[in-house]
């Protein structure tokens, strides 16, 4: 009885939405975070009698013919690119992009990530990294004497010093494109490393080639709708019950079948 493997196949596509719905709700607070959905496809289908072959006993042509589907397949789990709300923190260095874009993050392999995560920090030796310690590149360093610091829509990061009116720049900070953002490969610590399928990041100074500006003293807050994900979970498990009740009314088929004398 095809009817339980299919019914597997839809119990197993419902727990996997599931699952990414979880992942949703527990990163509703993480900085830079952008929801991601499940997809799903029809699996093959048999044909019993394919349309607009003969019908054999009298010539006429099938209309539709007799397709018997055999489940569903997970498609895709698709990150949902959207522009999270700005939450004012007033730090130097927490920053924001408003707009499309992401941080160069040089990783300790060597290997370049790229970040939304704008939640900045300074090592002993004045260099700004990430929360995890991975430095953003281009490196810019904060001398230890600096009174304060700016950075501007545009990623230049001037220094004040006690005693000079005037700002020093540090540097300048680059903002990182994709063809295909959908298509990074996130790799855990709000970090994401590039595909062929995201193609090549194009690096370019923040609010040039439809790229976005920095806001200091800004975070961007994860753009997870709670409402809509509980809505999402409430559909979900209907329909893994849904899918359970058909295994249930199959089984009580094939009870019925093996009784028959």
């Amino acid at each position: 009885m095809r009817a339980l493997k299919i019914a597997a196949t839809g119990m197993a596509a419902q727990q996997m939405r599931v699952e990414t719905i979880s992942n949703n709700l527990a990163n509703m607070s993480t900085t830079g975070y952008n929801a991601r959905r499940a997809e799903f496809a029809d699996l093959h289908y048999q044909q019993y009698a394919r349309a607009g072959t003969i019908n054999a006993t009298d010539g006429t042509m099938l209309p539709t013919g007799i397709q018997l589907g055999l489940g569903v397949r997970p498609a895709a789990v698709t990150m949902q690119v959207q522009q999270g709300a700005l939450l004012q923190s007033g730090g130097d260095l927490d920053l924001a992009i408003e707009g499309r874009g992401y941080l160069e993050v040089t990783l300790p392999s060597g290997q370049t990530a790229y970040t939304r995560d704008g939640a900045l920090k300074r090592t002993a030796d004045g260099l700004i990294v990430t929360s995890d310690g991975y430095p953003v590149s281009p490196e810019i360093t904060i001398p230890d004497d600096a009174r304060s610091i700016s950075i501007n829509p545009d990623g230049e990061v001037y220094a004040y010093f006690l005693g000079n009116t005037s700002a020093q720049l540090l540097g300048q900070f680059n903002v990182a494109g994709f063809t295909n953002v959908k298509g990074l490969e996130a790799i855990g610590s709000n970090l994401f490393v590039e595909t062929e399928a995201s193609g090549a990041a194009v690096l370019s100074t923040p609010g040039e080639d439809g790229l976005g500006t920095l806001r200091q003293g800004y975070l961007e807050e994860s753009s997870v709708d709670p409402v809509r994900e509980i809505t999402e979970l409430i559909e979900a498990q209907r329909g893994y019950e849904l899918n359970s009740k058909v295994i249930s009314a199959s089984d009580q088929m094939l009870a019925a079948t093996a009784q028959v004398r």
